[in-house]
């Protein structure tokens, strides 16, 4: 058992305390938003994520698990702390390190002797190095810090938490690797051993990757709807080949958005721009995304006409992916974008991110709690998140409801045959 404080507990700091204290450590969540706080600490969630809310209300009863604003306190008390605030992109794509810097120096000024400081947020390479110094210039006794990386799915984060693809760590220091060896026992999985500078370029590297992959499975979509060809199957084949991969990102869709992927790979672009190399590649992805985002409005005036003046279109899926509440860059944010400048009168659906929408669309858009009365004398409905229940809906009753019965799917959850033999004019991405 180890004693943690995890400061910042935002999505992957509330995810990685919590799941360290289900390992039964026992875990100090630090921030400095009072009202979060006491939110916590009765079990309230500030995000949606499955299985986490059950976890903190058990934990915290176990008291394994606590929530303070009290950083000082909750350092001098820890063996490990762990720094997981945001990493926010700057208006350059450089990464913000303000709040990176800021708890560094909070750990310098309340360190009362040894202790592993990990480096959890995702951070420019070099970062690691930066929370060293600054820790000891304000302390000078002995100390570890340690960059290791977090690899969270948004929707199923606390699954892979306990179930790793790999641990990463990167350290200069026998002592605290082995501390960390030791946190980690319990998770069966591959460790990689490394340099500090090193673990932080795997996190930036891998998602750039699977950024990569999102974009090129788009960009091959459009020519196969240009062509005749099926992206669905192409992918399926591709996947098959071993050196590819079951699990690879090629799902044809809007784009990729959340919390990581555009940070990272804008990121990750501003490295190299800064190390003097440029990133052809990476900045041809962000290009094919964003262009992406944009591919459904012409989609959509394919079936309504160019004129989308005081039509009445229902979008499905707010949130960038199933699973999730999490609205920032979302493709739906574009889409509603252009349909709104266009005066369209919109109604949107979503089984969990309509509160966090709100804050972003306020009064723009109308908000359908009932799935069914929300393509209610549609003009059009459009599929922007391919959560569960939209697959498995009464495509008949939805079909009598609308006005017209046009579907613009960017999820690629329906067959095509099925919908033209039902009567549906259907439109999916790279079919």
């Amino acid at each position: 058992m180890k004693k943690i404080a995890v400061i910042g507990v935002g999505y992957v700091g509330l995810v990685t305390g919590t799941c360290l204290s289900e390992l039964g450590n026992e875990v100090i969540g630090v921030d400095i938003d009072k009202s979060k706080i006491k939110a916590l600490n009765k079990g309230i969630m500030p995000i949606y994520e499955q299985g986490l809310e059950e976890l903190v209300r058990e934990n915290v009863k176990q008291k394994r698990l606590c929530f303070t604003t009290d950083v000082a306190q909750a350092i001098k008390n820890s063996e490990i702390v762990f720094i997981a605030v945001g990493t926010p992109p700057l208006a350059d794509g450089s990464v913000n390190l303000e709040y990176v810097k800021s708890a560094a120096e909070s750990i310098g000024n309340n360190m009362n002797g040894y202790k592993v400081i990990i480096n959890k947020s995702t951070v420019p390479i070099g970062t690691g190095d930066s929370v060293k110094r600054i820790v000891s210039e304000l302390y000078k006794g002995d100390f570890d810090v340690v960059s290791n990386p977090e690899f969270l799915r948004e929707g199923t984060a606390v699954y892979d938490f306990m179930n790793p693809d790999r641990i990463v760590i990167g350290s200069s220091s026998i002592k605290a690797e082995k501390v960390l060896c030791e946190l980690y026992s319990s998770l069966s999985t591959d460790m990689v051993i490394t340099d500090i500078k090193t673990a932080e370029m795997i996190k930036y590297a891998s998602n750039a990757l699977l950024a990569t992959e999102i974009s090129f499975i788009n960009s091959v979509a459009n020519i196969c709807e240009k062509l005749g060809a099926d992206v669905t199957k192409v992918a399926e084949g591709m996947r098959l080949d071993k050196r590819i991969g079951k699990k690879a990102f090629l799902d044809a869709g809007p784009g990729y958005g959340g919390s990581c992927f555009p940070k990272d790979v804008k990121g990750l672009i501003q490295i190299a721009h800064e190390s003097g190399t440029r990133f052809n590649i990476l900045e041809a992805v962000e290009d094919t995304n964003t262009a992406q985002k944009q591919s459904l409005l012409p989609k959509i005036q394919q079936v309504l006409g160019n004129d989308l003046h005081e039509k009445n279109i229902t979008i499905w899926g707010l949130a960038f992916k199933p699973h999730t509440d999490d609205m920032r860059e979302a493709p739906s944010l574009t889409v509603i974008k252009q349909l709104s400048d266009r005066d369209v009168k919109i109604r949107v659906f979503d089984p969990i991110a309509m509160e966090q929408a709100k804050k972003i669309l306020g009064e723009t858009v109308v908000y359908e709690n009932d799935l069914m009365k929300s393509v209610k004398d549609a003009d059009c409905l459009v599929i922007m998140t391919e959560w569960p229940e939209f697959k498995s809906i009464d495509l008949k009753q939805i079909k009598s409801l609308m006005k017209k019965k046009n579907i613009v799917d960017s999820r690629n959850i329906y067959n095509p045959k099925e919908m033209k033999d039902m009567g549906f004019e259907y439109t999916s991405v790279g079919r």
